[in-house]
């Protein structure tokens, strides 16, 4: 029987985003397979958070490239990479929390790189008189990936739905919480 390598990395990222102190036992119960087939599969820890990794630096920029964030305004922009990255917000997540684990120059790169695609956004709509601009972009970004993963969170532990997941994070970010008064 063949092991679905995505299915044990996205079961991994779940269980590691909300307990990243899970033995390897752990991880395999949680994605349905022997420890030894986990191991197979993955020689350690490091090597099952590196897989991680590529994962989600390939699935971040396969959705800044469905985005189109050069097209229209950056506020639809912003909806349209919200929208593209849900599906792999649960794998984000856990690479968000887990930041400090990417030593690697090469992941580096791919980061430093979605990093800049992201902040252009950000940047692009300031130029644009979109966004504020009391706001460094470096700021939005992060805040971004910090709503990104907090979102992931909530609906994970069926605290808020699936289906709000974008209209929370961009209407959140680009709103602010603060109520405006009608005029």
């Amino acid at each position: 029987m063949a092991v679905d390598r995505e299915h044990v990395l996205r079961s991994a990222a779940a269980l590691l985003t909300r307990k990243s102190t899970a033995t390897m036992d752990e991880v395999a119960k949680a994605a349905g397979i022997s420890r030894a087939t986990l191991h197979r599969q993955f020689a350690g820890r490091d090597a099952l958070v590196r897989a991680l990794e590529a994962l989600g630096l390939a699935e971040c920029e396969a959705a800044l490239e469905t985005a189109r964030l050069d097209e229209g305004g950056a506020a639809d922009a912003l909806r349209r990479l919200v929208r593209a990255i849900e599906p792999s917000a649960g794998l984000l997540a856990f690479l968000y929390s887990e930041n400090q684990l990417f030593e690697d120059g090469a992941m580096n790169e791919g980061w430093t790189r979605i990093d800049a695609r992201f902040a252009a956004l950000f940047r692009r709509g300031q130029d644009n008189g979109e966004f504020r601009i009391d706001l460094t972009p470096a700021w939005l970004t992060e805040a971004l990936y910090g709503l990104m993963a907090a979102g992931a969170w909530a609906v994970q532990d069926g605290k808020v739905a699936a289906n709000d997941y974008q209209t929370m994070i961009v209407e959140l970010l680009l709103g602010g919480a603060l109520r405006r008064e009608e005029t």
